[in-house]
């Protein structure tokens, strides 16, 4: 069962950012996966059977949830070999999990984070939703209602820089600039060091399941692949 992280889990990060070489993981890899690598697994494992319940369809392999510390270098200008963070992501078990929307956990050393979006958001997505905030379509604006009546939330991602509709309210704005989205809690306290981590979490992401539901549909829609068709058929 997941207990919690500890001060050993924030200490490894800090250290391997400062000796981000493989002689020093080499020489420190049984810290990391007492202290690191083992608690992810764990909280991913507890929290998977759980995450059923908001969507069935959720692969619950906890291997396959955590992330790798192991950077990929080929095609990246820093060649630091290893990441000082990790994340579990709560994703589909069919299909091109980065281009739809999941739920995930990330821990840094000075902060942890959890919500839900796109690791990559596909662009006719992203058009999609300015044209229903165009059209004031009335499931969309529901949507937003149930965005701004929470208050665990923000809305992040990249923006365009150049205004695209100055007519849309700020709020709305948030929606409509977006080149990526995603749902985020930014926090550091010590509920990060506790069991009830898993409980808080679970609390949230059933507050913006809703949200989820509607962006996977129209993420489907969008695409209109086969994964979809798949998916409308057993549901």
């Amino acid at each position: 069962m997941f207990k919690g992280f500890t001060q050993n889990t924030i200490d490894f990060f800090l250290q391997l950012r400062e000796n981000n070489n493989k002689q020093w993981f080499d020489e420190h890899r049984g810290e990391y996966r007492e202290y690191v690598y083992q608690p992810f697994r764990e909280l991913a494992a507890e929290m998977l059977p759980m995450m059923l319940s908001i969507d069935p369809q959720l692969d619950i392999t906890p291997g396959r949830a955590v992330s790798r510390i192991n950077r990929d270098i080929r095609f990246s200008r820093n060649k630091s070999p290893y990441r000082a963070n990790m994340w579990v992501t709560f994703k589909g078990s069919y299909g091109d999990w980065k281009e739809k929307p999941v739920f995930f956990f990330e821990l840094f050393p000075e902060f942890y984070r959890y919500g839900m979006g796109y690791y990559n958001t596909p662009k006719e997505v992203m058009t999609r939703i300015r044209t229903l905030i165009d059209d004031n379509d009335k499931e969309f604006m529901k949507i937003h209602r149930l965005y701004k009546k929470q208050d665990v939330f923000t809305i992040e991602g990249e923006k365009y820089k150049k205004v695209m509709n100055k007519n849309i309210p700020d709020d709305l704005a948030e929606w409509y600039q977006r080149k990526d989205i995603f749902f985020v809690c930014n926090r550091m306290d010590d509920l990060i060091f506790r069991n009830e981590l898993i409980d808080v979490m679970m609390e949230h992401f059933n507050l913006i399941k809703p949200i989820y539901e509607y962006l996977k549909k129209i993420t489907a829609e969008c695409r209109n692949t086969e994964e979809y068709a798949f998916h409308q058929f057993y549901i």
